[in-house]
């Protein structure tokens, strides 16, 4: 299991605390360290659909007075690409699967 995420971020704090509580092994990708490049945005886009992975509602989104400009997908990918604070967080890669942010009884159904 790969987790992809900022440290710092609460949303994937709760994440990794889930986990560990829960015993499961997982590697940590921070954004801050090792940023996520657009292949790897695309290869998640097969699995998770663009609105959800695109993080519309954080600072940088705003900062970056994105929703004024009114991007296409090709546009938010690259934009991703970019900024990966635009990504939604967590994202985790499991078992070939890829799931998008944080929700405690889906992680129940899904990793225990």
């Amino acid at each position: 299991m790969t987790m992809y995420g900022i440290k710092t971020c609460s949303t994937v704090g709760k994440a990794r605390k889930f986990m560990r509580e829960n015993g499961i092994e997982f590697n940590f990708i921070d954004y801050k360290v090792e940023s996520v490049d657009e292949d790897k945005i695309r290869e998640w886009l097969k699995q998770v659909d663009i609105n959800i992975l695109f993080n519309n509602k954080g600072k940088k989104y705003r900062d970056l007075k994105l929703k004024e400009l009114n991007l296409d997908d090709e546009c938010k990918i690259m934009y991703m690409a970019k900024e990966n604070y635009l990504l939604k967080r967590p994202v985790i890669e499991y078992n070939s699967k890829v799931y998008v942010g944080y929700n405690e009884d889906e992680y129940r159904e899904i990793f225990l």
